[in-house]
């Protein structure tokens, strides 16, 4: 497959994610417990999944409403597994409210409440460790919403966290209807979307880190650029 290329314009969004200044306006649904090991953000669940099941579960929400034509960059730093990582993009109410209007139904951390909820969202899993079958056969999927669909996807290289190397730098690319996905400058994923399989062509919005218990892992250096199509 030839994947397009793409190049980084200006920068809108840069945060080391190091301190708790630097997340200090971000939003968590659900429980999860921050440190800062290192100066990165590590993050993993505060209640025991074995107890509490999809309710351990969280997102990590970014304040900031990004345009179209993005690429989003960060260091990923797996730590301890089974788990599963995931970045939300493009996320809206189903209305094109603002994320975090009060008059979208309440979200704490369950998958359905994002994808067959009151919001518009690309979401892209990356790290699924999580169940057997997953780490028997390793993809990244790329899921579209509302709706559960699985819209495309791509090896994952991704190793054990025993054997990983980190930090693993991640390029996810939002440009109209292509998506497009990197992992150490190895392109995994691309998808273009032709708006009507599932859904009008999703546009800008909120970007947003999510991970499934007992998942911990850590993020550093987390910047959005406006994306050039080459």
């Amino acid at each position: 497959m030839k994947y397009r290329k793409f190049e980084e314009g200006e920068c809108l969004y840069r945060n080391s994610l190091s301190n708790d200044e630097s997340v200090k306006d971000w939003q968590l649904e659900g429980k999860a417990k921050l440190s800062f090991n290192e100066k990165r953000l590590q993050i993993e669940n505060e209640l025991d999944p074995d107890v509490y099941g999809d309710d351990a579960h969280w997102v990590f929400w970014c304040p900031v409403n990004f345009p179209d034509r993005i690429s989003i960059t960060w260091d990923f730093y797996p730590i301890r597994e089974p788990g599963l990582c995931m970045m939300f993009f493009s996320a809206l109410g189903r209305n094109g409210e603002d994320l975090f209007d009060p008059q979208l139904p309440k979200r704490e951390g369950k998958y359905p409440q994002y994808h067959s909820g009151g919001i518009n969202a690309l979401h892209l899993s990356y790290f699924r460790h999580k169940h057997k079958d997953e780490r028997a056969f390793r993809t990244c999927n790329l899921r579209k919403s509302y709706g559960f669909h699985l819209v495309s996807q791509g090896a994952d290289p991704l190793p054990p966290v025993e054997d990983a190397i980190s930090p693993y730098h991640m390029k996810l690319i939002k440009y109209d209807a292509i998506v497009q996905f990197h992992i150490n400058d190895l392109p995994l994923l691309e998808w273009e979307d032709d708006g009507r399989a599932y859904g009008p062509i999703l546009g800008g919005g909120k970007i947003g880190i999510r991970q499934m218990a007992p998942m911990v892992a850590a993020y550093h250096n987390l910047a959005v650029h406006r994306a050039i199509l080459k």
